[in-house]
């Protein structure tokens, strides 16, 4: 287990060979799920969107593509995820539209009300502190902003449980503890879905 364990601990920080392994997965396997979320929001038409914990950049070219007048930010703490997700959305980066920094989303580098939207895509589960990291979201957002939280876990299905056992810095999270920590970071509008045939939820809350 020792090698396999070294392997899945990368979902949370993705660093060297194996971590360059992790990320293509997480594009490709994880893609079905974050569409699905994308296809729930009722964020409008924003114009400012910060992706957060932004891994390997799929999820920034889904956003771009489907709000064509919107500037996607992508922040992550790892530097390979960064360096990554710039490779994916190089077309956008240089068109101005995208940008992709390294950064902490416990104590982001972005101003109070820049954005419009956030999204946190299939990351949450290794964010240090919910309620913390969840105020800081609320910070970077406009009055009436919304952040938009999709995982493929509702913290009970079978298969993240086992996950959850093996991976050290991965913490599960039910939508009843998801919404208590949103609501403890000071938002007041949420909504959950979650999907029909799936372990899928997505959580959406309004600054």
């Amino acid at each position: 287990m020792g090698l396999l364990n070294k392997f899945f601990d990368n979902a949370g920080k993705p660093s060297g060979i194996m971590g360059r392994v992790m990320i293509w997965g997480m594009n490709v396997f994880h893609a079905r799920v974050a569409r699905w979320g994308m296809s729930r929001m009722n964020a409008g038409s924003p114009s400012r969107i910060a992706e957060l914990g932004c891994g390997g950049g799929m999820n920034i070219h889904d956003l771009l593509e489907r709000f064509p007048a919107s500037h996607v930010t992508g922040l992550d703490y790892s530097p390979l995820s960064v360096m990554k997700a710039r490779e994916r959305n190089r077309d956008m980066i240089s068109a101005g539209r995208c940008e992709v920094i390294e950064g902490d989303v416990s104590a982001m580098p972005f101003d109070d009300g820049e954005f419009d939207l956030a999204t946190a895509f299939e990351t949450i589960y290794f964010w240090p502190g919910l309620v913390r990291c969840f105020a800081e979201v609320r910070r970077v957002l406009k009055p009436g902003g919304h952040f938009v939280i999709v995982s493929e876990s509702d913290g009970k299905d079978k298969p993240s449980l086992w996950f959850n056992s093996i991976i050290d810095a991965m913490n599960l999270y039910t939508p009843e503890e998801i919404e208590s920590a949103l609501r403890g970071a000071g938002f007041k509008e949420i909504r959950t879905e979650h999907h029909e045939g799936h372990s899928w939820i997505v959580v959406e809350a309004v600054k």
